[in-house]
C-alpha cells in the first residue's frame, strides 16, 4: 500500500490489487458484519429490557409455585449477582436451557420447540402463495395500465390490503367453518389437526393440510393485495425507462420485453418486501393463530403475556428479532445478487 498527492493537496491511498476485496465481497462482508452487529445489540437490549421492568422478579417467577425457602434463597442470590456477571453468562450462550418458564414450568426453548413447526407451515404456505400469485397479479396490472383486468385487480387489492387480519379471518371463520345462511361450514373451526389423528402419516398430512386451508387463505390475501400492489408500482415505473425502448427498437416482442428487462427489475422491491415481512410474521402471525387456535408462537406469546411469563417473553423475543434480522440480510444478500448497482 502507497500513500500519494494528486495533483492538488489531497492524500491519495492505492494498495496492490491482489490485496483488495472485490465490490461483491466487500457487500457480503459489511452485510454480515452489519446484522451481527444488530443481534449483539438486540441481546444486550434483551438482557436489560426485562431486569428493569418493575416488580419482585423472584414473587414473579415463583408465583403459583410451591418454592421451599432454600430454594428461594437459591434464587435470590443467583437474581443479586453483579449484573456483570449475569451478562456474561448471558452473552456466552443466551439460547440456554437453564432458565425454566413460570407457566409451564419447562425450559423455554423445550416449551417454544413444539410451536415453531405450526408457525412455519402457516407462514411458509402462505408467504409462497401470497408471492406467486401477488407478482403475477402485479405485472398484469401494471403492464397493461388502465384495462379492465387493472382497473379490477387494483381496485380488489386495495379493500383486501386495508381490512385488518383478525376481522378478515373472523369473517372466513364465520361463513365457511361455521356457515353463514346457504353456505355450508365445511372447514374446521380451529387447531391444527382433528384430536388423535396421526399427523405423521399421509392421512394426517391431509388433516393438517384441510385444518390450515383457512388460515393460510387469509394471511395470503392479506399479503397478496401488498405484494401486488408494490409490484405494480414497480412496472409501471420501469415502463417509462430508455431501456425498454431500445430493447423495442431492437425488434423484440413486447412479451419478451416484458419478461426479460422489465419483471427482473421491477421484482427487486417486492422481493425485498418479502422477505421483510417474512421475518416479522415468523414472529407468529399472532392475530391469525389466536383467531384460529393455531398452536404456534404466535398463540404462545399471547399466553406468555397474560401472565406474564417473564423467562419465556425474553426468550421469545430473542428468537422473533433474530428472525427479523436474519429475513433482513437474506434480502440484502439477494438485493445485492439481483442488482449489480448494489453492491457495486
Amino acid at each position: 500500500m502507497a500513500l500519494l498527492t494528486d495533483a492538488g493537496t489531497h492524500p491519495v491511498v492505492t494498495s496492490r490489487r491482489g490485496g483488495r476485496l472485490s465490490p461483491t465481497s466487500r457487500y457480503v462482508v459489511g452485510r454480515v458484519v452489519s446484522a451481527f452487529g444488530t443481534l449483539l445489540f438486540v441481546v444486550l437490549f434483551n438482557f436489560f429490557l426485562f431486569r428493569v421492568m418493575p416488580g419482585d422478579p423472584v414473587g414473579l417467577y415463583t408465583r403459583g409455585r410451591n418454592v421451599d425457602q432454600e430454594q428461594l434463597r437459591a434464587l435470590r442470590a443467583a437474581l443479586d449477582r453483579p449484573k456483570l456477571e449475569q451478562l456474561w453468562a448471558y452473552l456466552r450462550n443466551p439460547f440456554s436451557q437453564g432458565v425454566d418458564s413460570v407457566k409451564y414450568n419447562q425450559p423455554v426453548w423445550e416449551v417454544i420447540g413444539p410451536h415453531v413447526v405450526p408457525t412455519l407451515l402457516l407462514v411458509g404456505i402462505a408467504t409462497v402463495f401470497a408471492t406467486v400469485f401477488g407478482v403475477w397479479i402485479g405485472i398484469r396490472s401494471g403492464w397493461n395500465r388502465g384495462g379492465r383486468f387493472d382497473t379490477i385487480a387494483t381496485n380488489t387489492t386495495l379493500v383486501l390490503y386495508s381490512m385488518p387480519e383478525f376481522w378478515f379471518g373472523m369473517i372466513m371463520l364465520i361463513v365457511f367453518a361455521v356457515g353463514l345462511g346457504p353456505i355450508p361450514g365445511v372447514f374446521p373451526t380451529g387447531g391444527l389437526s382433528t384430536p388423535g389423528v396421526d399427523t405423521s402419516s399421509p392421512a394426517g398430512w391431509l388433516d393438517v393440510a384441510w385444518h390450515l386451508a383457512l388460515p393460510v387463505t387469509t394471511l395470503a390475501v392479506v399479503y397478496l393485495a401488498e405484494y401486488s400492489l408494490i409490484m405494480r408500482a414497480s412496472i409501471i415505473e420501469e415502463t417509462a425507462q430508455d431501456y425498454l425502448q431500445t430493447a423495442r427498437a431492437k425488434g423484440l416482442m413486447d412479451k419478451m420485453v416484458r419478461k426479460n428487462h422489465a419483471v427482473p427489475n421491477a421484482t427487486l422491491p417486492t422481493m425485498t418486501l418479502v422477505f421483510l415481512n417474512l421475518g416479522f410474521v415468523v414472529g407468529g402471525a399472532i392475530t391469525i393463530e389466536y383467531v384460529y387456535s393455531i398452536p404456534g408462537l404466535g398463540s404462545l406469546t399471547v399466553d406468555a403475556l397474560q401472565g406474564p411469563d417473564v423467562p419465556l417473553l425474553q426468550a421469545l423475543f430473542l428468537l422473533f428479532s433474530a428472525a427479523v434480522i436474519f429475513a433482513n440480510l437474506v434480502a440484502d444478500l439477494l438485493y445485492g445478487y439481483l442488482d449489480p448497482r448494489v453492491r457495486t
